[in-house]
């Protein structure tokens, strides 16, 4: 029975081909985002070892927690730890067990290109500024010119040179958190074979220069440290321990690097997480193709099957023959799908350096656990989807070898898969429900199981309506179709359709458990960008009633791509004769019950001008106070917080703290639905001080236009800020809401396209199937074309059949994923119709173009064969 199984298989190598395409693709998905990761992983790891060489021992501040990836600076990584004294470095470098200390500055700075006035970088990967030391020249490698020596010089890295076209000598404008200024380039850096670091962009300055136009005027950031000879790296952090102030630590080289390194991995591991749950999802799709192709086998192998029967082989061994052959099918499908995953880390690592993230180089990182989960899960999914076929495979009676035809209806057990249908249907939708509106610490993971579990029951259920569903989409779209053939036939095409629609249409109802099944693939796709249309749509029309509800500026200063920009661009506004009011915004993270939770500063005394709250408890005036903060109703409900509650959060410069309830805030619309502190307070617990947004109200008779006008000529040395009206602004959140929707939605044409090579994968085998079927309509005079547009027609159906089921599943889980999102904010449900349509409208497109290749193969079987097929 093995030979047989596997002879079956070679026998049959298009539809091993067809069958492992699918897998191909979503292991190859799985293992592609492990090797990009991995790599990522160990470049990076490589860089900080770099980083680290020739220092022993690292003075730095302490920090409660590491708030990378918190706030909304470029700094680069010291954000959060408080700077060091001057005179500190002078103290521990008179220290006998130490050979020589570097004190070290960092923070934001953003280059300004000289030729089209806009700002370089800033998207993603920070903007930094560092000082120049004898420690730099073991991490960066000078490539062209000289180091930064006066007030005047900087050294630019080479991503940014090439990007922007700047060589030595150039004068180039650069922005910090106070007033921009103008240097002259003196080098061009690398770091080893990369050009940069990850995207990010470096200006490098003299000390003295560095600590002048970064805020750290007679202080540092770090202090790099190597030991004498002869004191080893323990005996360094030891005698620095004992001169160090409190709240000033010593880390050896390595700790700091390990940090650096799980900082990386924790950030990574958001990017690897997201990127795994889309190929889960491709696989998820490729289960239904592989049990659709093997039910498809199963049934034309019926003779086959019954004649083993019938010369001794058990139920069992042809159940097993059937689960060998899956088997077979994904080890290869498996295998080729890491070689796939290889090429997909390649092009994934190119389409990074195109968007200018330009990461350090290394080899490909293939880890033995990337090729066993890859297989294990390639594998299993094949497996397992072939369970019930085989599990068919092996009811085949002896009988049946007598027979001619097979059922092609909804088959036995019909009542048992309403119920059992029904059920599973019923427990998804909970599951769903309950990590929607549960307030489970797992809910996303019951949210995802439960919108599996929903959509293996509808696919269950589905063979029901695919008969009569397919009927009315073959006579809708027949008859729309059909005002169009008196034009075909003035082009020049013989004869009429109207026949070929209906056989296609015909095709598509014999079988509803094979076009359920097909179909099931493509509605899981669309399923899921047709919810994400609905929660963008929603999320667009929620902000547009909220700012509707609670802007009161005229304009709004912000950038394009959402960073902080430099304190210094609001106190130009604010001098103004055009401008009444100018309220600044600004965004950090702090720890609260373990989580860590934006925070918004706002100006008490001006905020009001420019946007509602609605503080319904306690006084805005009351977040003057010291320590006090104001919560979002729904955050204080849920926790049972009220004014005059004390709270203990964590801020990473003191650790924790307790602030006041000062009140209690429901409109927020322009503050996000969070915490509230003073601007006063936000400056004594983070380090770095940018305006995440200012909003502007204009001065009585001043109209838009002019203080538009009047505020783009003050901050013309800030290129990065953009001045927006209130419609510009609620169209810079909308275009960001698309941003995310077509970036899901790329994600999401993985499973898209397995769904639709499914449909041309089912209609390829049914070829095989309905060969003397073909053969006898060619014999009566169908034509060539004529078979080739019967079964473009059930691919039509099938595809629409999927786009509508798709869509049904999408609306709901859609409203209840808004739902759910109310109280963030989210309190808006829209249904893009036109959308929507155009979804249904692509499936029937994509269903001609995927019934190209069967099309043609029907058409060109030769008639005589066909009718003598068997």
């Amino acid at each position: 029975m093995l030979r047989a199984a596997l002879k079956s298989l070679l026998g049959r190598k298009l539809r091993l081909v067809l069958t492992a395409f699918s897998i191909v693709l979503g292991v190859g998905f799985v293992a592609g985002t492990y090797v990009l990761t991995d790599t990522m992983n160990a470049a990076f790891e490589e860089v900080f070892e770099q980083t680290t060489q020739g220092v022993d021992v690292v003075v730095r501040a302490e920090t409660a927690f590491d708030p990378i990836g918190a706030g909304p600076g470029g700094g680069g990584g010291t954000e959060g730890r408080e700077p060091l004294p001057a005179e500190l470095l002078e103290r521990v470098a008179a220290l006998p067990e130490v050979a020589s200390a570097n004190g070290d500055v960092q923070g934001y700075a953003q280059f300004v290109d000289p030729v089209t006035d806009e700002v370089i970088g800033g998207v993603g990967p920070p903007t930094i500024g560092v000082n120049w030391t004898d420690q730099a020249t073991s991490v960066i490698e000078l490539r062209e010119g000289r180091p930064p020596e006066g007030p005047d010089d900087v050294v630019v890295d080479a991503g940014t040179a090439q990007g922007a076209s700047l060589t030595v000598g150039d004068r180039v404008r650069v922005l910090f958190e106070g007033p921009p200024a103008e240097f002259t380039i003196v080098g061009i850096v690398g770091f080893g074979d990369a050009d940069n670091l990850a995207g990010a962009t470096l200006a490098v300055f003299d000390t003295e220069t560095a600590q002048r136009v970064l805020g750290k005027e007679g202080e540092f950031d770090t202090i790099s440290i190597t030991a004498a000879e002869g004191s080893s790296s323990a005996e360094l952090r030891t005698a620095l321990q004992e001169v160090l102030p409190e709240g000033v630590e010593a880390a050896t080289s390595a700790d700091v690097a390990d940090e650096a390194a799980q900082a990386l991995g924790d950030a990574l591991g958001f990017f690897r997480t997201a990127l795994l749950v889309f190929a889960m999802i491709a696989l998820f799709v490729g289960a239904f193709i592989i049990f659709n192709t093997f039910s498809i086998i199963v049934a034309q192998r019926t003779k086959e099957l019954a004649l083993l029967r019938s010369i001794g082989a058990s139920r069992t061994q042809v159940m097993v023959s059937v689960v060998v052959e899956a088997l077979a099918v994904g080890l290869v499908a498996s295998a080729i799908g890491i070689l796939a995953g290889i090429l997909i880390a390649v092009g994934l690592q190119g389409l990074l350096g195109l968007l200018g993230i330009d990461l350090p180089s290394t080899t490909l990182q293939v880890l033995p656990r990337t090729i066993v989960v890859s297989l294990v899960v390639g594998i299993v999914v094949t497996v397992i989807s072939s369970v019930l076929p085989a599990r068919r495979a092996g009811r085949v009676a002896p009988i049946e070898a007598l027979r001619e035809s097979t059922a092609t209806g909804l088959g036995q057990g019909y009542g048992r898969r309403l119920t059992f249908g029904g059920v599973v249907t019923g427990l998804g939708g909970a599951a769903l429900l309950y990590g929607l509106f549960g307030n489970q610490d797992n809910a996303g993971l019951l949210i995802g199981i439960g919108a599996a579990v929903t959509f293996v029951g509808v696919a269950m259920l589905s063979p029901f309506i695919a008969r009569p569903l397919s009927q009315g989409i073959g006579s809708v779209l027949g008859g729309v179709l059909r005002l169009f053939d008196p034009l075909a036939r003035a082009l020049g095409r013989k004869g009429s359709s109207a026949i070929q629609r209906r056989l296609g249409r015909e095709n598509a109802m014999r079988n509803p458990r094979r076009t359920a099944a097909t179909a099931s693939a493509l509605m899981i796709g669309l399923g899921l960008v047709a919810m994400v249309s609905i929660l963008s749509a929603s999320l667009k029309a929620s902000i547009d009633v909220a700012l509707e509800r609670s802007l009161r500026a005229d304009l709004t200063l912000m950038t394009q791509s959402f960073t902080a920009f430099s304190p210094e661009a609001t106190t130009r506004v604010r001098a103004l004769p055009e401008v009444d009011v100018v309220s600044a915004f600004r965004q950090g993270g702090m720890r609260w019950e373990g989580s860590t939770e934006f925070v918004t500063a706002v100006e008490p005394s001006t905020v009001e001008a420019v946007a509602s709250l609605d503080v319904t408890e306690g006084s805005l005036d009351a977040l003057n106070e010291p320590d006090s903060v104001l919560i979002y109703v729904e955050r204080a409900v849920d926790e049972g917080i009220a004014v005059g509650d004390r709270i203990t959060v964590e801020f990473a410069t003191v650790g924790e703290t307790e602030l006041t309830v000062a009140g209690i805030y429901q409109e927020n619309g322009v503050v996000g639905g969070g915490f509230l502190l003073s601007l006063e307070t936000y400056e004594r617990y983070f380090t770095e001080q940018l305006d995440a947004w200012s909003m502007v109200r204009l001065a009585d008779g001043v109209t838009p236009a002019q203080g538009q006008a009047a505020l783009e000529t003050a901050l013309a040395d800030f290129p990065n800020v953009q001045v927006q009206d209130q419609a510009s602004f609620r169209e810079q959140q909308a275009g960001f809401i698309d941003q995310l929707l077509n970036l899901v939605t790329a994600l999401l044409s993985m499973a898209i396209l397995i769904a639709l090579f499914g449909i041309a994968n089912t209609l390829g085998l049914s070829i095989f199937e309905r060969t003397r079927e073909l053969g006898l309509l060619r014999a009566v005079g169908m034509s060539r074309a004529q078979v080739r547009r019967m079964v473009r027609w059930e691919a039509v159906i099938i595809a629409v059949l999927g786009a509508l089921l798709g869509l049904v599943i999408g609306v709901f889980f859609g409203w209840a994923l808004q739902q759910a999102l109310a109280s963030e904010g989210v309190t808006e449900l829209a249904i893009p119709a036109g959308q929507l349509t155009a979804y249904v409208l692509f499936a029937a497109i994509a269903g001609v173009f995927t019934a190209i290749g069967p099309a043609r193969r029907a058409a060109r079987l030769n008639v005589l064969e066909a009718i003598s097929y068997e």
